[in-house]
């Protein structure tokens, strides 16, 4: 456990194929279901400062505790998952930390000197900012709140996981607006 954010919550890869990638994790590691949304309906997108219109694919899973996210860029957009690819890497790209005070924790970080790079939402309190925190090759922090549905719905997806039978690998993302 991290002193200062608390517990790794999630690990965020970047990957080329997220069909192939859901595959192999669910098949060859055995870790699932994935929640899939081919599209994430993210709002107030920054990336350096100015807004864009990502098109990312997503896919969502528990090994445990800890979130699998795998992530797709279906656009051109920029983005840190772009960087991320443009430098030739693919994998793991991020750490995430939730936070249910994401406000105070987003002061007491950039406080501490952390840069915000990327951020957006999804979802009603579902903010999300990634920083300027490269300790090994791509891999960077995200601050996630987790306060609101979107709390509720990593919920479900770590409970699905746990009485995972191996049938069903990829479901639709359990819709927001219902949580």
């Amino acid at each position: 456990m991290s002193r200062f954010l608390g517990q790794i919550r999630q690990l965020g890869y970047v990957v080329p194929d997220i069909e192939a990638a859901m595959d192999y994790w669910s098949r060859v590691l055995g870790v699932g279901p994935f929640f899939y949304n081919p599209r994430v309906p993210i709002v107030n997108y920054r990336y350096k400062g100015e807004s864009f219109e990502p098109h990312n694919s997503v896919a969502l899973a528990n090994s445990g505790p800890v979130q699998v996210e795998l992530i797709q860029c279906r656009n051109a957009v920029p983005s840190m998952y772009k960087d991320f690819t443009d430098a030739g890497h693919s994998g793991l790209q991020h750490v995430a930390y939730w936070t249910d005070n994401y406000d105070a924790d987003l002061a007491r970080l950039t406080a501490q000197g952390f840069k915000a790079v990327m951020s957006g939402e999804v979802g009603e309190r579902g903010r999300f900012v990634y920083f300027d925190t490269h300790y090994h090759p791509g891999t960077v922090i995200e601050l996630s709140e987790v306060a609101g549905p979107k709390g509720e719905m990593f919920r479900l997806i770590r409970e699905a996981s746990e009485t995972w039978d191996g049938s069903e690998p990829v479901r639709p993302f359990p819709d927001l607006s219902k949580l």
